[in-house]
């Protein structure tokens, strides 16, 4: 059964494309028609994609693995962090920094310094600093924050990467596929979906339009890390099963050769 609704994709204006002019001729297996100029994406091909696409993140999820969200234009970004937040998974929507992912390590120390910032504040340290260099470390903290603060928590690099306009997200789809990371993307008319593992034709420029995908991507993401819920709370009373409880109800046997336990200590004799 299909997750997504022809209907709903069609009222967000998911099918508008860009100008005819100035389409990506790869995308031709997508495209629909032609109307005043402007290219229509044939939803029925968008509906099966966004259906591959919700499958494989399910799966994901469920394998315990992290997508990062990418989306830093404006009719996005808001966005995006939103709904990535809702479901604990990381995401770039300020400025995607060089090297975020090819040079992963690099980030990390720049994570690992909010956090040593965070700590002196916790200590009391950052209090005897002078005023000035307070000013500095504030700054600083306030920078690292907006550009890396949604992936504080990334110990290791994500296992695929959800876009929003590859066109503006390219560095982060060249660092993807340089790692092989899998990608997730929302792919307009204009675009070249070949470096993109999971094509998602799509308007990529209309909130609304977003808006319809990323729900049904989320609600699938939501469904693997629920599935994987089930499966821990299943495997619990397993696992944590100790000996005591295994052997409850039972009369333990004395070891060969012991005393019963509440046998009475033998009288000396006479």
């Amino acid at each position: 059964m299909s997750r997504t609704n022809f209907q709903e994709l069609l009222d967000a204006g998911v099918h508008f494309g860009h100008l005819a002019r100035k389409w990506n001729p790869k995308m031709a297996p997508y495209i629909f028609d032609q109307k005043n100029g402007i290219h229509v994406i044939d939803l029925h091909k968008t509906i099966v994609k966004i259906d591959e696409a919700a499958e494989e993140m399910k799966q994901l999820a469920k394998s315990g693995r992290k997508i990062l969200f990418v989306a830093t234009k404006k009719q996005a970004k808001d966005l995006i962090k939103e709904k990535a937040t809702a479901i604990g998974m990381p995401s770039i929507t300020e400025r995607w920094a060089g090297g975020m992912l090819t040079n992963f390590p690099t980030i990390r120390k720049a994570i690992k310094k909010m956090g040593t910032i965070d700590k002196m504040k916790e200590d009391g340290t950052f209090e005897k600093l002078a005023k000035r260099e307070r000013l500095q470390v504030d700054r600083q903290r306030e920078k690292l924050e907006k550009n890396l603060g949604s992936i504080r928590d990334m110990s290791r690099l994500p296992s695929a990467l959800f876009v929003v306009d590859v066109q503006k997200e390219a560095n982060a789809v060249k660092e993807a596929n340089r790692l092989n990371i899998p990608v997730f993307a929302m792919v307009d008319t204009c675009c070249d979906p070949t470096p993109i593992d999971y094509v998602i034709p799509a308007n990529d420029d209309a909130t609304k339009s977003i808006e319809c995908v990323v729900n049904v991507l989320c609600a699938a993401i939501n469904e693997g890390l629920e599935e994987r819920k089930l499966e821990k709370d299943k495997e619990m009373p397993a696992e944590g099963e100790t000996e005591s409880t295994q052997n409850a109800g039972k009369k333990l046997r004395p070891r060969k050769g012991a005393k019963p336990v509440d046998a009475e200590p033998a009288q000396n004799a006479e």
